[in-house]
């Protein structure tokens, strides 16, 4: 009996261990487990056709340069960009996020018409704005190979999705109650921003400069304080998208836009129809035209 109950005393110590063992590992799973769903949660949503259903062949080679271009636009075409930054500094993960800025599904909405131009403005047109203003260059040709294979690579990623006009509403009009406070945005900015783009705003290796000369230029979209506040809402901090309040990101869009940037002399003829959003930062001849007599219109967003 005696030498039975030392093996039954063994037996139970083993069992002991293997379920505290089993115990630990569980815990470690829900851990990780844990630390996945954390990770998921953080990492911004991509959407898309897959690379896989790039095509093989010529098309599929002005896809692949195309995507080339605006992930390297500075290195790739010097003689079209004025400053430090790339097209995908705006249009993050390659035009992928999920979020503003996204390519995707773009082409498939142009021609449209834009009231900063008043007019209908192609695909071709907007690419060519954006190396006027956001790139701070000059624009590319339009029957170009560089405009022909950037084009592909935004219809590549525009697979799939319906000929459309542009969503209905005004996603930029909830900012409008809102009311700015630089220093707030100032704190922000450094506790938040500086690290990656540098704490005077000049750009760092992994970010683009957010002002002064090597910035967009005042024409640019993201000079609206508006239209900055509702990228940065979605997509900054960039490992960790939407983890800034509104009234936040709507402060360090302002701190950021009072700086100087480069001027662009066209400026002035934007919103010809004297329908300008009040977060615009530049007089344009239609605004001074209205503010002589003429009769008001309602602002675009």
């Amino acid at each position: 009996m005696g030498s039975e109950h030392r093996v039954l005393r063994r037996r139970s110590r083993i069992v002991r261990v293997v379920l505290v063992g089993l115990s630990l590992l569980g815990g470690c799973a829900r851990e990780r487990a844990t630390a996945r769903d954390r990770s998921a949660a953080a990492a911004p949503a991509l959407h898309g056709p897959a690379d896989a259903l790039i095509p093989p062949g010529p098309l599929g080679a002005a896809i692949q340069r195309g995507r080339a271009l605006l992930v390297a636009t500075r290195d790739s075409l010097p003689s079209h960009v004025g400053n430090d930054l790339r097209c995908v500094s705006c249009h993050l993960d390659a035009g992928r996020r999920q979020a503003l800025g996204s390519w995707v599904g773009v082409y498939a909405r142009y021609p449209q018409y834009r009231p900063r131009s008043a007019t209908v403005e192609t695909i071709e047109y907007r690419v060519n704005d954006c190396f006027r203003r956001s790139m701070n260059g000059t624009p590319l040709a339009v029957d170009g190979v560089e405009m022909r294979d950037i084009l592909a690579y935004l219809w590549f990623l525009s697979r799939d999705v319906p000929i459309e006009p542009p969503p209905p509403g005004n996603r930029l009009q909830k900012w409008a109650g809102l009311t700015a406070d630089t220093t707030a945005g100032a704190a922000v900015y450094a506790a938040s921003c500086a690290q990656c783009h540098g704490p005077a705003g000049q750009g760092t290796a992994v970010a683009p400069p957010l002002w002064g000369p090597k910035s967009y230029n005042i024409g640019a979209g993201m000079a609206r304080v508006r239209t900055a506040a509702a990228f940065i809402r979605e997509n900054m901090p960039f490992d960790q998208p939407g983890t800034l309040t509104d009234e936040r990101a709507f402060d360090v869009a302002a701190y950021i836009s009072a700086h100087p940037r480069p001027d662009f002399p066209d400026k002035i003829h934007d919103w010809p129809n004297g329908d300008a959003p009040p977060d615009v930062a530049y007089p344009t001849l239609a605004a001074q035209r209205k503010s002589r007599g003429a009769p008001a219109k309602a602002h675009a967003p």
